[in-house]
């Protein structure tokens, strides 16, 4: 818990993290709506304005990891960064000849140049089982906005990731987040995935269009956020307190924990406080994709009331 006594919402004593689990897949399905925030694209490289929680993004290990990481397949994620201003000029797009024929007669956002190439050569290129519909976008992948471009003014939504690392899960959240209007994404630099690959598929071009911002420490993150008027909730399943009670319209920050351990102590101790979602089912938990979409829209009720 912070020892801030200036900051708002604050409460004492110490939280016991619960879990939530994140070893299912996404579902539904994602219609590219503009409406919501910055829906034209992201800047992948803004001018930082040095906030220590920030810092630039690791470098994945391994060739094959190396090799995703430098790919966008299928169509919603391709035609998503193919329309994200801050890609112009950039990337290489590769296409089978009846998908680059459509491009032609459709338009290639930004005017990028498309090569035409054989499915089985694309499918060589591309990690096992990559599902790319024709269509593949060689990339540098995003780096991430700064905290303070993501947190000022304090209105809405942003969404925390505790080291999630599962990329269907991830990416699954960016489509929800996308679709309920949230700013943004924070994850910790060292233990989440990058935005392509296997992620920006499950994504479906919500990481093209929701920023996202890298740091350091998360417990230090929320810190920073509560001095600028954001307010902390976190999900727990062993919560006494139920996510609707604790959502309100002020600023709010959506704390989601990890696949196995659930959030870690210390950001718990930084969260405002913990609540769950009930389930009178009895089923033990929920994917954590479905709910951070189930708080998603909880929360965004609660914004609109």
């Amino acid at each position: 818990m912070s020892r801030n006594p200036e900051r708002n919402d604050r409460k004492q004593g110490k939280f016991a993290p619960g879990k939530t689990g994140d070893r299912g897949r996404k579902s539904g399905a994602f219609d590219g709506s503009k409406d919501g925030p910055d829906r034209g694209g992201w800047n992948p490289n803004p001018p930082s304005k040095g906030f220590s929680a920030n810092a630039p993004r690791s470098s994945g290990g391994g060739r094959g990891k190396a090799d995703a990481n430098d790919f966008l397949w299928g169509r919603h994620p391709v035609m998503a960064a193919l329309e994200n201003p801050a890609r112009k000029g950039t990337g290489r797009l590769l296409a089978t000849a009846d998908r680059a024929a459509e491009l032609e007669r459709d338009g290639i956002p930004n005017k990028h140049k498309v090569e035409v190439i054989d499915s089985l050569a694309l499918e060589r290129m591309l990690p096992a089982g990559a599902v790319h519909q024709g269509l593949a976008f060689k990339v540098q992948p995003l780096e991430g906005v700064s905290l303070e471009d993501l947190a000022e003014p304090a209105e809405g939504i942003i969404v925390m990731l505790d080291q999630l690392t599962d990329t269907q899960n991830v990416g699954a959240i960016f489509r929800s987040a996308l679709a309920f209007g949230a700013r943004g994404i924070i994850v910790q630099d060292r233990h989440s995935p990058v935005l392509a690959g296997a992620l920006a598929k499950a994504a479906a071009g919500a990481t093209e269009r929701l920023p996202c911002a890298r740091v350091t420490n998360l417990s230090r993150a929320l810190e920073t956020l509560a001095d600028l008027g954001w307010r902390a909730v976190g999900l727990d399943g062993s919560s006494d307190e139920t996510l609707e009670s604790a959502l309100d319209n002020r600023p709010t920050v959506l704390v989601m924990g990890s696949e196995g351990d659930g959030i870690r102590r210390l950001v718990a101790e930084h969260c405002d406080v913990l609540a769950r979602i009930p389930m009178p089912g009895g089923f033990e938990s929920l994917n954590v994709s479905n709910a951070a979409a189930i708080a998603l829209y909880e929360a965004s009720r609660k914004q609109r009331d």
